[in-house]
Formats: structure tokens, sequence, C-alpha cells
């Protein structure tokens, strides 16, 4: 495939009016630099997997409970996991290297997770927290963020704010812009940034 069909395609899907799908829009993303990826293969695949997680949730579907079963079927048993000895080698940022290698940095793990999350009705949003990519839910303003880099750890307003504290080395206030949900160009324009980055 040539590239500048690629370019095309991810142009067509992020110009639609209704919602397109993410992972979709990533693969084509992938798709310059593998112009022979089989962006349906992939997603089939994308689909397989929120297909074990519907099946294992339970009945009564709280939300917590619908997030320990996708962490415990992405990184348990599957093997998912943040690329900690090589985070800017350009495979952590192309979704298919992702799915393949199962591993990857915050954005992409974040994809996969939202993209099945979304699949078994569990709508989720990426979360420009500083310092590092989130996710959160987005039913009943739930102030709980998963962070899919360290396995789906959970984390509380009180646990954020932890965070920052160690990474700035003193007290940071906490701003609602810090947990506002991105909106999906965002996310592909925060994917390509690090591609621009990497290379």
């Amino acid at each position: 495939m040539n590239f500048s069909i690629a370019r095309q395609q991810l142009h067509r899907l992020i110009q639609q009016i209704e919602p397109f799908r993410l992972a979709e829009a990533a693969l084509y993303i992938a798709q310059e630099e593998y112009p022979e990826l089989d962006i349906q293969a992939y997603l089939a695949k994308l689909d397989h997997m929120a297909q074990v997680v519907k099946q294992r949730l339970p009945d009564e579907r709280y939300p917590l409970r619908i997030l320990q079963v996708i962490n415990r079927y992405l990184f348990e048993e599957l093997g998912f996991r943040g690329n900690t000895t090589d985070y800017y080698h350009p495979c952590n940022s192309f979704l298919n290297d992702v799915i393949d290698q199962r591993v990857g940095i915050p954005i992409t793990l974040s994809l996969i997770y939202l993209d099945i999350a979304e699949q078994v009705s569990f709508p989720m949003a990426g979360v420009n927290f500083p310092g590092h990519f989130l996710i959160r839910p987005l039913e009943n303003d739930m102030q709980v963020f998963v962070n899919p880099f360290h396995q789906g750890e959970l984390l509380f307003l009180e646990d954020c704010r932890e965070r920052l504290s160690q990474i700035y080395g003193h007290p940071v206030e906490l701003q609602p812009s810090f947990f506002e949900a991105i909106a999906p160009r965002q996310f592909l324009a925060r994917m390509l940034s690090n591609l621009k980055h990497v290379y």
C-alpha cells in the first residue's frame, strides 16, 4: 500500500461526523511504517479480547469489578506491560507492534484498554495527567484513574496528588484540567507527537 493511501484513510476516518474507532485510526498511523499491515486482522484481535472480557464480567457490573476483570486479563493473563527498558523505541507507538509484543508506552496501552472498555459498554477516556497519560471511567463522574503502563494500577485523587509531589519534588495542587477527558483527535495528535519526537 502506498503511504499516501494510509494517510487518506486516516483523514477520511477522522472527518466522519459519527464517532470513529480510535484503534482503527491508530492502525492507519502504523500503516505508514508497515504498508502491508492488515488493519482488519488487528481490529479482530481487539474484538476477541473484548469478547473474552465480556464473558468474564459478573452479573453485577460494579465499575471497580469491571476494571479488575480487564486488568486481570490484559496484564496478568496476556502479559501486557509498560516498556521500561526502551521507552522511546518507535514500536511502542505502533498499535500493531504493541498488540503483538504486548509491550508499549502509556498512550498505546491505554488505547487497547479503552477499546476493550468501549466494547463491553464501559466507556472510558484518556486523561493528560502531568507526567503520565492515564485513563478514567466516564460513568457517574468516577474519580478513579487507571495507569495501564503499570499493570492497570488504580489511582484515586490522593494517589494522584502524591504522584505529582514525587515528580516535582514539592506539594502540587490538583487542577481540574489535569483530569479532563481528551477528545479522540487530541489522542491521535499526542500519538503523532510522540512519534515525531522519537524520530
